[in-house]
């Protein structure tokens, strides 16, 4: 009976490493890093008005983004505004830009963590040592990344299905201390709406709001909406 249960209990145990050793996490993650939206390499960039809207404050402006990705914000002369918009400009765009997967990860290996209802989990070692990411619907539903000395860890809620890859829409963000791997920022919840920019299929930042806690635990808003919207040649 009881060589029995070792043998039952091996059995499971190999069923489980052999479950482990069919999931290709590189292959999964690449398959889903391949389908994340970009633009073309020939983007030269598009203009429009620009709205900011905080603790009942509206400001109105325009501005110019050009292929280089940097934003030029134009008639708000409060600085601090200019650089908030100008920020969600180039964030969003920065995410745009098509690099092959090889040139990124061809130093990192992907390590199986768990699987669940939220995904396939895993971890990075090589170059990205201590990186995570989490898999579903060949999409990246979490990132869990060390970027100039911060760890950032993402959740994603929804995805926008372009037709040509997937742009998250709903997700939330805080920041992690590398050393005693504590919170130390605000969680942002962020939820964007993108517009179709005609033939050439650009998805473009039409909104995004923000909401976050305050220092007295009340919940603000930030939301920065983009409109009139024109693709420069």
């Amino acid at each position: 009976m009881e060589r029995f249960f070792f043998v039952e209990l091996f059995n499971v145990f190999k069923k489980l490493m052999d479950n482990q050793e069919e999931i290709n996490c590189k292959e999964i993650f690449k398959n889903a890093y391949e389908n994340r939206y970009t633009w073309k390499n020939d983007f030269h960039g598009y203009q429009g008005k620009c709205i900011f809207l905080i603790n009942n404050n509206i400001y109105k402006g325009d501005f110019v983004l050009g292929k280089d990705f940097k934003p030029n914000i134009q008639n708000i002369e409060d600085d601090k505004v200019v650089k908030s918009i100008a920020s969600q400009l180039f964030e969003v765009c920065i995410h745009r830009v098509k690099r092959e997967f090889e040139s990124v990860h061809s130093e990192n290996n992907f390590n199986f963590l768990k699987n669940s209802e939220s995904g396939i989990e895993m971890s990075v070692s090589g170059k990205n040592h201590g990186d995570k990411y989490r898999v579903k619907n060949n999409c990246i539903n979490m990132v869990y990344r060390k970027i100039h000395g911060t760890i950032i860890e993402i959740f994603v809620e929804e995805f926008l299905d372009t037709g040509k890859g997937s742009l998250s829409k709903k997700y939330s963000s805080q920041q992690i201390d590398p050393v005693t791997l504590e919170i130390n920022s605000q969680k942002l919840e962020y939820k964007d709406e993108f517009i179709n920019m005609g033939k050439d299929d650009y998805w473009i930042l039409n909104s995004r709001t923000i909401k976050y806690l305050n220092p007295n635990q009340e919940e603000e808003t930030q939301k920065f909406v983009f409109e009139d919207l024109c693709l420069l040649n």
